[in-house]
């Protein structure tokens, strides 16, 4: 049989008006709206677990840096007092090394301390006022000719430490990261619905025979979708949050992270990256509407190499480069995944031909 030209007519019935497309869309726009209303209720009544478990990562950083900091600080002090780092008293380090406490250390005098316990010894040495760091009491003692410090390590439990606790520094910033958490989390366990929502005003511009791949591209938006956000947040931040503490380390100053800060980094990177991981849908979206084919997508892949750099770049609110390669890396992946989807669904310009041909 001869083959036919494309015959639009058979899907006549089938075409929308513009105003039909916004009556479809006020629609999908309205019960997505409802969707996400109503996980937003039910996110606001789990806001308080919420901010807890959000606060996890930051928190392991701090304890890890506040437990090396003990560590290099005992480390200093046999240098500097023992002769050597492996004079470090053993009983310290195998406290450090089960990870689960870290110490403040003071030195004081054998006789101040025999004093704070009760024990007769000589009336300490007045230390003159300014002379609050360590060295100058060395000094200080060692003009007395006084008996030499003694070195006493202060021991708390990491998760007991109040510096890897978040600050809030205004009455009314806790009740809007309340707000916040509790609106993420509606969004993240609306998102099913609202995903659907979206792809149902997709399908109703596509041909009844196009609108099966809806059952296709609903779940494996979703499933990359939460794929990046779950990345971002149980991978990206531990290398993230020890770049950045770590230039707190080599200048010697002290996180005291917010957490209204630190909960709109959690909203942003998660999210990042869960719209970079669309990115085999758009492919597929635009080879599905001619705009792009797999010939131009292999034929450009260093352009898109270059381009899927730039916008790891920017889809990274960290702006450090672990956020941008564990970026960078899963799409240039997801690139060739496209590809792939692309040939496995290909355009179809005949397919009516074969529709009707089945009708005869």
């Amino acid at each position: 049989m001869a083959k036919r030209d494309y015959d639009e007519d058979l899907f006549e019935h089938t075409k929308m008006t513009f105003g039909e497309h916004l009556e479809e869309l006020r629609k999908c726009f309205f019960k997505g709206g409802i969707g996400l209303a109503i996980g937003m209720i039910i996110g606001l009544s789990f806001a308080n677990e919420i901010v807890r478990f959000i606060q996890t990562p930051l928190q392991g950083a701090l304890a890890t840096y506040y437990h090396d900091q003990s560590q290099e600080k005992l480390f200093e002090y046999a240098d500097k007092k023992l002769g050597s780092r492996d004079n470090a008293p053993p009983d310290v380090l195998a406290r450090l090394e089960q990870r689960k406490e870290i110490f403040e250390m003071f030195l004081w005098d054998q006789d101040d301390i025999r004093r704070r316990l009760g024990l007769s010894a000589p009336p300490a040495p007045v230390y003159p006022s300014g002379t609050s760091s360590d060295d100058e009491r060395i000094e200080f003692a060692e003009s007395l000719e006084v008996k030499p410090l003694e070195p006493v390590f202060l021991w708390r439990r990491i998760e007991d430490d109040p510096r890897i606790t978040l600050k809030s520094l205004s009455s009314e910033e806790t009740f809007v990261i309340w707000l916040k958490a509790g609106f993420v989390f509606g969004a993240i366990i609306s998102s099913p619905w609202v995903f659907y929502q979206v792809w149902v005003f997709v399908a109703a511009g596509l041909y009844p025979h196009e609108r099966q791949y809806i059952h296709i591209f609903l779940p494996f938006s979703l499933t990359l979708f939460l794929s990046g956000a779950t990345l971002a947040f149980f991978v990206v931040f531990k290398f993230v949050l020890r770049f950045l503490l770590g230039f707190n380390s080599a200048m010697g100053i002290d996180p005291d992270p917010r957490i209204s800060e630190w909960i709109s980094f959690v909203i942003m990177l998660p999210l990042g990256f869960g719209l970079a991981f669309q990115l085999p849908l758009v492919m597929l979206f635009l080879q599905r509407i001619g705009v792009m084919s797999i010939e131009i997508y292999l034929s450009k892949w260093r352009i898109a190499v270059l381009v899927i750099a730039c916008l790891a770049a920017v889809l990274s609110p960290g702006g450090d480069p672990y956020s941008m390669l564990f970026m960078f890396v899963p799409m240039v992946g997801l690139f060739f995944l496209g590809i792939a989807l692309c040939k496995y669904m290909p355009r179809k310009t005949d397919t009516d031909e074969e529709m009707m041909n089945s009708m005869e």
